[in-house]
């Protein structure tokens, strides 16, 4: 059988090609001959080449072995673990992928807000540059709670900014800034007793300042920069504010009074100032009298002293011989009358009693 399988398909396979001319070339061929194109004939020698640039895209589109770097950052490269000194400065770079790797620090101006647990809950977006933190718990002077809210604002060094993520990571402002910030205004608070705070808030917020500022500049390199501080609100206990209400009180009812003693003080001087120069016009008008009556005497009395010194003996003489003349007219008429002499100027009158109440006689000059 199997000699008898054998020469049936021989036989017809060569049947088939004597009737096709008997052509005995078509044994050996397929039933489905396809030959490749032709660039793909030489692809044998160039296809390692290929496969390795199309692994180099595949790599280099996965691994990207470039970085761009913004303004306002740093680039700090790392070779096998290890931070190279000089920092990367804005603009494009490349590293090798799996031996390099880059890390982007921000170095624009950050701020730290230390705030009431109301203002902890507010949405912050993500790289603004903020941080918040709850407001800083404080005991004054005879051990009284108290809270400070306050905003620091600060930037990393560019300069030093490899050994700062060196030595202290990327978290960075909660090791340097934070705790700074804490110990040294429990240190400057502690010093007053509550109720002064109010009163010293400047005084505090400059030491405060101070003793941020020298204790970051103590770090080893200098790896930040403060810039400023600001003392929003000093959060007292309840009694405390309201002594401090009441002591408010009391001051504003102190200057009111004194303003009032004041307004009396200058209302007195005032009158006495009036009375002052009411006196003195008095007192001028008085003096005016008097130097007007002193005027009129001394007028009289050189009047008068003109008058005598116009009188000369002989006229004199003649008056009294006239005088007596009368003396002796009267005493005719009467020899029991009475003269009465009066006053009259250089000649005095003469009164002669006739007892007769209705008959007296005036000798005038």
């Amino acid at each position: 059988m199997p000699a008898d399988l054998n020469d049936y398909f021989k036989k017809k396979n060569g049947g088939g090609s004597g009737n096709n001319g008997g052509g005995g070339d078509n044994d050996n061929r397929t039933p489905f001959n396809i030959e490749p194109p032709d660039f793909m004939k030489n692809l044998g020698k160039k296809a390692g080449i290929i496969y390795v640039l199309i692994a180099i895209i595949v790599i280099a589109v996965i691994a990207k072995p470039f970085v761009i770097i913004n303004s306002g950052e740093m680039g700090i490269k790392a070779t096998t673990g290890k931070f190279e000194p000089i920092p990367m400065e804005p603009g494009f770079h490349l590293f090798i992928p799996f031996i390099q790797q880059v890390f982007i620090v921000d170095t624009k101006v950050r701020i730290m807000n230390y705030s009431s647990s109301e203002d902890l809950g507010e949405v912050l977006q993500r790289g603004s540059g903020i941080k918040k933190n709850a407001a800083i718990s404080v005991l004054d002077a005879r051990g009284l709670p108290v809270s400070i809210e306050l905003t620091v604002q600060y930037k990393l060094e560019p300069s030093t900014a490899p050994q700062t993520i060196a030595t202290w990571g990327m978290a960075w402002e909660d090791k340097i800034i934070n705790p700074v910030v804490r110990d040294v205004t429990r240190a400057v608070v502690g010093k007053f007793n509550a109720e002064e705070l109010p009163q010293r808030r400047n005084e505090i917020a400059v030491n405060i300042e101070e003793g941020i500022r020298k204790a970051i500049d103590a770090q080893p390199g200098k790896p930040v920069e403060l810039l400023t501080m600001q003392l929003r609100e000093i959060l007292l206990p309840a009694k405390i504010k309201e002594q401090i209400e009441k002591v408010q009180v009391a001051k504003q009812e102190v200057e009111r009074t004194r303003y009032e003693v004041e307004i009396a003080n200058q209302q007195a001087l005032k009158r006495a100032a009036e009375a002052e120069g009411q006196a003195k016009a008095r007192q001028i008008n008085a003096q005016g009298e008097a130097n007007a009556v002193k005027i009129e005497a001394d007028a009289d009395a050189y009047a008068n002293k003109k008058i005598s010194e116009s009188i000369s003996d002989p006229l004199l003489k003649l008056r009294q011989i006239e005088v007596q003349g009368k003396f002796n007219e009267a005493l005719k008429e009467n020899k029991d009358a009475k003269i009465f002499l009066t006053p009259g100027g250089s000649t005095p009158n003469i009164w002669v009693d006739t007892k007769d109440s209705q008959k007296a006689v005036s000798i005038a000059k």
